[in-house]
């Protein structure tokens, strides 16, 4: 059996906490080896696991007894037999001569060590595909850089602390390089995206350089730009997945950041990936039930306003969300409103003077490549297709299902950027504060500062005090998740957010408030209550 304490993390989720990483590995095998409808993401890390549920098809009581059960009669025989994944790395990093001798060991006995080492995926998180390996063939406790690099190339293979792992994309890191692969360590349009996936067996095979220039070679030459070191793109360029032909539109401008988003990824946390899609999904939403859309059908998610695009064909557009003026073809229009917007016209969503995002939906929905289930953009990931530029065309998909419906008197107006009151649920590490925290987080008024994004808000007020200043192993984190830096001040994550993360959650906001949390800009203030416990 797992012993394990069953933690609070919001209203559609609770965390697992196990006393060892190689309990958390059996638990989240046997997790899987019977998940019941309902439970929609398994997410382990390095000593918990994050059990994600879908209210509507089942309860986070009902889910926490199963997850109890499963845990009291899991076994290290309950993990599946996996296939060996061999990585073929060349021992070039950059920190390879300087991490031997830390270690007190040879150049030729560190490779020696880690390349004839059995390693298991113990979790992944930090950048989709990165699994954080380990082995009992492993001995050594590899410190991190002192300073984190700005630039690691995909397809370096890093240590730090007792695990390793490859980079699948060039990101900053700040793990000590001693190799390099060529391998396809994430490709999202695989059956099986991630090549090292929790639970799977690992062994790195050393090759010469010059054996793998020659391997290069007769593949047809070095990684094509973009796709460095035979990491695929995560966007493919194109007209991949496009099916809207001549229907469409020219962004002229795009204002400060558009992006196209569904309601996001589903299922997708235990290979790294975020769920994404639009931050406001009632108004996205909204727009796609005013146009006769599925409400699932992508739209754009305008930042603060500033776009202008023209049509290239006859279309029917809403806006909704953030509220400032909307013109077509320099004529004044409602939002909340289905509208035609005729070919050569432009369409202007000017700056938004309340909210934060508006959403354009476009009748038959806007087509981009499906990259794991969704259409959204991820900006920090790098999946789905990128911020939308100038002179970029934007097609049109034919989503719509039913006639454009007759509206009714519109009860929408425009959204409260003032103040704000959320709801919160209990965190998993509430009790890494002290008492007088959460009176503080209750009784405070906090404000949006300007470092606020698709990943998350930092908000100003005052330090939430600790009890507890030791590291947190980092664990699995949702959207609303209210993490405590040691500065004391919160940070709200949003749909882009990390997978996993190391610093305590004290609280979560409810799923329900997160839309009010989107229209939230600079400046906004806001209130926290205590939410309702499920039903």
């Amino acid at each position: 059996m797992v012993t394990v304490r069953a933690l609070p993390m919001g209203d559609r989720a609770l965390l697992l906490e196990a006393a060892a990483l190689d309990d958390v590995v059996t638990l989240h095998a046997a997790l899987e080896s019977a998940r019941p409808d309902g439970v929609t993401d398994l997410v382990p890390a390095a000593r918990t696991v994050l059990v994600r549920v879908d209210p509507a098809r089942t309860s986070l009581a009902r889910v926490r007894a199963w997850a109890l059960a499963a845990a009291a009669a899991a076994a290290d025989a309950a993990r599946p037999a996996r296939d060996e994944v061999e990585v073929p790395v060349v021992y070039d990093g950059a920190d390879l001569a300087e991490t031997a001798a830390l270690l007190g060991v040879t150049v030729d006995e560190l490779v020696r060590r880690h390349s004839e080492a059995e390693w298991t995926v113990a979790f992944t998180g930090f950048a989709p595909g990165f699994g954080y390996l380990v082995s009992d063939d492993w001995p050594f406790d590899v410190p991190r850089l002192d300073a984190p690099r700005t630039r690691v190339p995909a397809g370096a293979v890093g240590l730090a602390a007792g695990f390793t792992g490859a980079y699948p994309r060039e990101t900053p890191g700040g793990w000590r390089l001693i190799a390099t692969t060529d391998a396809v360590l994430f490709d999202p349009d695989a059956a099986s995206p991630a090549l090292l996936s929790p639970g799977a067996r690992v062994r790195f095979q050393p090759v010469r350089a010059e054996a793998r220039r020659e391997s290069r070679r007769n593949a047809g030459g070095e990684p094509t730009p973009g796709s460095p070191r035979g990491v695929s793109p995560l966007f493919p360029t194109g007209d991949a997945g496009s099916t809207a032909g001549a229907r469409g539109f020219e962004v002229v401008e795009p204002g400060l950041l558009a992006t196209v988003q569904d309601l996001g990824r589903s299922g997708v946390g235990g290979l790294g990936v975020a769920g994404s899609g639009a931050l406001d999904r009632a108004a996205l939403r909204t727009a796609n039930r005013l146009l006769g859309n599925p409400e699932g059908a992508a739209g754009l998610e305008i930042t603060l306003g500033g776009f202008r695009a023209v049509a290239g064909a006859d279309l029917w557009v809403a806006v909704t969300g953030a509220w400032g003026p909307v013109r077509i073809d320099g004529r004044p229009v409602d939002p909340y409103t289905a509208e035609p917007w005729p070919a050569g016209a432009e369409l202007h969503v000017d700056w938004v003077e309340h909210g934060a995002r508006a959403y354009l939906g476009v009748r038959g929905g806007i087509d981009a490549p499906i990259v794991l289930g969704s259409r959204s953009a991820d900006l920090m990931a790098g999946l789905g297709r990128p911020a939308l530029r100038a002179g970029e065309r934007v097609d049109v998909g034919d989503a719509a299902s039913v006639p454009i419906p007759a509206a009714p008197p519109a009860p929408w107006g425009a959204p409260h950027d003032d103040e704000l009151t959320l709801e919160l649920a209990p965190g998993p590490r509430a009790d890494w504060f002290d008492a007088e925290a959460l009176v503080v987080l209750f009784d405070s008024v906090w404000t949006v500062s300007n470092a606020a994004d698709r990943i998350g808000a930092r908000l100003d007020g005052p330090a939430l005090a600790r009890v507890r200043h030791d590291e947190l192993p980092s664990e699995g984190m949702v959207p609303g998740a209210l993490q405590v830096p040691p500065s004391g001040r919160p940070t709200v994550l949003l749909a882009d957010g990390p997978v996993t993360g190391g610093y305590p959650v004290i609280a979560v906001v409810t799923d329900a408030s997160l839309d009010l949390l989107a229209q939230a800009r600079p400046g906004t203030r806001i209130r926290f209550r205590h939410a309702r416990p499920p039903a």
